[in-house]
């Protein structure tokens, strides 16, 4: 397992990051603000108007450290990595596996099993937890998940599974607003709204999952597979498929969880919010502050991964699933295992 090195997170409108030596340098109106060691880094996230020298992202490149540009709503604009790593022969295999059903359905099959499971165990945390009106309703959309694990071994195809993991999202989703103990003025959910977020709770969503894919996609570079090229989500230009793949089943226990952790512990309140004349709804700059140093401490938390028998940091668990992954395409395991919360 590599080490769990620090994501250097910027969201400050004009900063500029340059190269001194093998020093990161981030500044402002031409005025130094902070200097990082490069090697400390696994990754940049840059949110906002922010700029990044050339030289800089050279380095960045030649040391497998991936820089990626979002909007300040979280919306993903690019991503520069270096040479592709890792042997040509498995991502052969990964794209034979990826064209063929036969082989794509079963590792689809496993990352919707995980999602379900995972969603289902959010909703039964949240019925004991977070004092609900209706912890009933909670309990009943969990059996309704759990109704529908047993019918993805009996799905033949993607379009099947496809079709499953849209009633689970509904079941999923329609209860959402159950998870919400705080603040319900200012924090409702009535929905997902995406491309922009439209109200607070979304805004949070639709950044959490921005920053989990990106660190997706850098496990699975680093363990030697292709991004682009997924089982469950279609393939599409510009589109990270395997890296949305992988984030399914990790996306109620890990990102969800901790959107609600900033709501329900009043990390941040209405006041960390603007809304655009769009609609659009995206934090504050100090609010993403606030919400990058609590999702660096959440990374650094530790859980025993359920297949490995070990204790990992939080912030290692892509990169697990994306090695259990490669050594399933290699042929060195029967089956993809999926993580399941516990």
């Amino acid at each position: 397992m590599k080490r769990l090195l620090n994501t250097l997170f910027v969201n400050t409108d004009g900063a500029y990051l340059n190269l001194e030596g093998e020093t990161v340098v981030v500044s402002v109106e031409q005025e130094r603000k902070l200097a990082l060691p490069l090697h400390t880094l696994e990754g940049i996230v840059c949110a906002g108007r922010v700029m990044a020298s050339p030289f800089l992202l050279g380095a960045a490149a030649d040391r497998n450290i991936a820089v990626s540009f979002l909007t300040r709503n979280g919306r993903f604009l690019a991503r520069v990595t270096g040479p592709v790593h890792g042997n040509v022969l498995l991502r052969r295999a990964q794209h034979r596996a990826s064209d063929s059903e036969e082989h794509a359905v079963p590792i689809a099959r496993a990352f919707l099993t995980g999602k379900l499971a995972n969603s289902r165990g959010v909703l039964l945390r949240a019925a004991r937890e977070n004092n609900p009106a209706n912890p009933d309703s909670l309990r009943h959309a969990a059996k309704q998940l759990a109704f529908l694990i047993p019918k993805l071994e009996g799905a033949a195809s993607l379009e099947s599974l496809r079709a499953i993991e849209g009633e689970a999202a509904r079941i999923y989703f329609d209860r959402f607003d159950h998870f919400i103990s705080a603040d319900k003025e200012h924090f409702t959910f009535k929905g997902r709204s995406r491309r922009p977020p439209l109200d607070n709770v979304n805004a949070l969503l639709s950044f959490t999952y921005s920053l989990l894919a990106h660190d997706a996609a850098s496990a699975l570079e680093t363990a030697g597979l292709d991004p682009a090229i997924g089982f469950l989500h279609q393939d599409r230009p510009g589109r990270p498929s395997l890296a949305l793949d992988l984030l399914e089943e990790l996306r109620a226990p890990l990102g969800d969880r901790f959107v609600l952790s900033l709501i329900n512990r009043r990390v941040l309140s209405a006041k960390d919010f603007q809304t655009a004349e769009t609609g659009a709804v995206r934090m504050t700059d100090n609010a993403r502050r606030d919400y990058f140093s609590a999702w660096q401490t959440r990374k650094q938390e530790t859980i025993a991964h359920p297949f490995l028998g070990e204790t990992i940091a939080v912030g290692q668990i892509f990169a697990a699933q994306a090695l259990l992954l490669a050594r399933h395409l290699r042929g060195d395991l029967d089956a993809y295992p999926p993580f399941l919360w516990k």
